[in-house]
């Protein structure tokens, strides 16, 4: 089965009302993940296992699970080789919206003594069917580009990741109650300066896309969208190493800063210099002459806040994109090797 397609604005707008029910769906199966037979039962040393925007996500929940006292690990399906880097791990969760992912799929049979999970969007899939336990988001059509599907997985991947830690699967369902509300809200408020940002750096050459911690899971995904939907080359940078020399190369240049702490001296810095910034924080932060701030809700939990950053970036993405000219659904390369296609029959 292969999921549904739709433009990536639909995805955007319907972005609010999908994650009520992503989130819904999702703790519907947290029982069974927890059981005694579940995919967490005694798991000590999980692997999470992802390509492309799936890898990005991963860096949300080991970042949970680390702070929760699990020593996880992400590793890019793609370089994972003979398996050496999963040895000792004692689960391997694969994620893939589509579930076609082959790498993804092939991640699976690396490690054959440890549980064997996968998070996907479509199921029945190939990468669902590989796996002994499977989390769904519930087929929701997603755009090429993705919206809903990311953010989706951003959602499900800090319930696997809570429940693991042995948080309650009322609490675990809890932190995202009002999800689509407080997207909605948040929308409203990020969509001037998000477009004014755009209109001023319709023009730039490059964009660098700054973060650390659990917002790197928005840097790496928002720097692959504006290359997708808006072709701009853009890289995802980590704060501490992008100061030691990498900002040198700033000019005509659009730099997006995300977080709460030096992240606020570095956007003030490249303001200063003339820079386009734009600053997504939750701390108390000021705009200024070429400096623009989209606040996020300092009280909302720390994975909200991650999914309304990446709002941001998707909106970003297509403002640029109608700034620029191009057309969001017209892609430039299609490989034919970055899915596995189903077998007929």
């Amino acid at each position: 089965m292969t999921g549904v397609r739709i433009p990536f604005l639909a995805g955007r707008a319907g972005q609010p009302a999908a994650l009520e029910r992503i989130a819904a769906r999702v703790a519907a199966q947290l029982p069974a993940l927890a059981a005694a037979d579940g995919a967490l039962a005694g798991v000590k040393r999980p692997v999470f296992v992802g390509i492309g925007a799936s890898y990005a996500a991963l860096t949300l929940p080991v970042q949970l699970l680390a702070e929760g006292g699990v020593l996880a690990r992400r590793e890019l399906a793609g370089e994972l080789g003979d398996g050496l880097s999963l040895t000792g791990a004692d689960l391997v969760l694969a994620v893939s919206q589509s579930g076609r992912s082959p790498e993804t799929i092939d991640s699976l049979s690396l490690l054959p003594g440890a549980h064997r999970a996968a998070l996907v969007n479509v199921v029945p899939s190939l990468l669902s069917r590989a796996a002994d336990h499977c989390v769904d988001l519930g087929n929701e059509p997603d755009s090429y580009a993705s919206t809903i599907g990311y953010t989706g997985t951003l959602v499900a991947l800090t319930m696997v990741a809570r429940t693991l830690l042995g948080t309650p699967a009322a609490e675990v369902a809890e932190e995202w109650s009002g999800i689509g509300a407080a997207l909605e809200r948040h929308e409203e408020a990020l969509a001037p300066v998000v477009d004014e940002v755009a209109r001023r750096a319709a023009r730039a050459v490059a964009a660098d896309v700054v973060s650390s911690g659990v917002f790197r899971a928005v840097s790496e995904s928002g720097a692959l969208l504006l290359r997708e939907v808006c072709r701009v080359p853009a890289s995802a940078l980590v704060t501490r190493n992008y100061l030691h020399g990498e900002m040198e190369s700033a000019g005509d240049t659009l730099h997006v800063v995300i977080g709460d702490g030096r992240e606020l001296e570095l956007a003030t810095t490249l303001a200063a210099a003339g820079h386009h910034t734009l600053c997504v924080t939750s701390a108390d932060f000021a705009p200024a002459e070429h400096l623009h701030v989209v606040p996020l809700p300092a009280e909302a939990p720390l994975p909200v806040r991650v999914v309304l950053a990446t709002a941001v970036l998707q909106r970003l993405a297509a403002a640029l994109a109608e700034a620029r000219g191009v057309d969001i659904e017209d892609f430039v390369f299609h490989n034919s090797d970055t899915k596995v296609e189903e077998p007929v029959g």
